[in-house]
């Protein structure tokens, strides 16, 4: 089984710094500016991961669920989904959702599609905002069964995974070719609200019975308590940034968000013996070329880390064939210095370096 190494470091955002967080719900990250987008009911707050706001985003505001996509922050107000400007704050969409009457989670793929879960309805609602001037909605799921909640979207298996509100929660999949249901699975925990996961296939749910922050294996087989100072209350719709490996925990209970953050060990090889990539030349200036030999076709993922542990690019992330392959980096880090590659080959890790000069 692939292991990972954390290093955690938990920060605080308090009602101490000038924006008060009154209503606090949701969080998402924006990558284009580098900071998380906080939903505090009438504005939304960014804030960075060192728990200092940093001012309101316009006139942006988000009762509950949230997603940046395409530059754009699309949150829940009321029975509507609205759209802002993630830079300037200007709304630049509004879109009622017919029938609506408790909206509350919200995902999205990341191009074009949202997806709305109706905590009282029980309905998933899947929403087109390809077109910002014309967005456009229908029920995709007439009946959850279970009180729908939080929603986060699995590209790799065009699904959605959906956590549900109540005792002894089970956490469900919805595959978006057929938008059937199925259960992934029941678990012992009650009211969940939020869910995400990170880059590494894990998944996240925070609970408020008990409070605190679950993480699941990719295949829900396993789970573990994750740990955060001083601990969570009534978190909600949390955030995982894939961009800087932090998880953002906004907790309703005292409106203070919390930020735990995941530094991989991204030197860190599985078993060797089985697979190992190469990298040439050392030092580069135009192109780096990875290769390694494969048993068998399996998907691969190749990303680069900076010497800080920070994703610079993720380069690739598909099936190569059997045999030996070889991938030329094209586009490399502008910034001089010393960075790591990760090749993951199935559930091998192999990592080669080079210098760019």
């Amino acid at each position: 089984m692939k292991k990972i190494l954390f290093c955690l470091s938990v920060l605080t955002a308090s009602l101490s710094h000038a924006q008060s967080l009154t209503a606090i719900e949701g969080v998402e990250y924006d990558p284009t500016n580098q900071i998380f987008l906080v939903g505090n009911g009438n504005n939304v707050v960014r804030m960075h991961s060192d728990a200092v706001p940093q001012g309101t985003l316009g006139v942006a505001k988000a009762n509950y669920g949230m997603e940046v996509m395409n530059g754009v922050l699309f949150s829940i107000v009321g029975s509507a989904v609205k759209g802002y400007d993630v830079t300037t704050g200007a709304q630049v969409m509004t879109h009622t959702l017919a029938g609506a009457s408790f909206l509350n989670g919200m995902a999205s793929n990341g191009t074009d599609k949202l997806w709305v879960s109706d905590f009282s309805a029980k309905k998933i609602y899947e929403v087109n905002v390809a077109d910002l001037a014309a967005p456009s909605s229908s029920v995709v799921v007439a009946n959850t069964t279970s009180t729908p909640n939080g929603l986060t979207f699995d590209a790799a298996n065009n699904r959605l995974v959906m956590v549900s509100w109540g005792a002894n929660a089970p956490i469900k999949a919805i595959d978006l070719s057929t938008y059937t249901l199925t259960v992934l699975t029941t678990t012992t925990i009650g009211n969940c609200d939020g869910v995400d996961h990170d880059s590494y296939g894990n998944y996240y749910v925070s609970s408020w019975s008990p409070n605190a922050i679950t993480k699941f294996s990719n295949d829900f087989t396993t789970s573990s308590t994750v740990t955060v100072a001083g601990g969570v209350s009534s978190a909600a719709d949390i955030c995982y940034a894939e961009e800087i490996d932090t998880l953002a925990i906004p907790c309703t209970g005292n409106n203070v968000v919390k930020f735990v953050g995941f530094n991989p060990s991204f030197v860190t090889e599985t078993n060797p013996s089985e697979f190992k990539a190469f990298g040439y030349p050392t030092e580069v200036k135009d192109l780096f070329t990875v290769g390694f030999d494969l048993p068998q076709a399996v998907n691969v993922n190749v990303r680069i880390f900076d010497v800080n542990g920070r994703l610079v690019d993720e380069v690739i992330h598909q099936t190569f064939p059997q045999g030996n392959n070889q991938l030329v980096i094209t586009e490399l880090p502008t910034e001089k210095g010393m960075y790591f590659v990760q090749v993951w080959a199935g559930m091998h890790l192999s990592v080669v370096s080079f210098i760019r000069s």
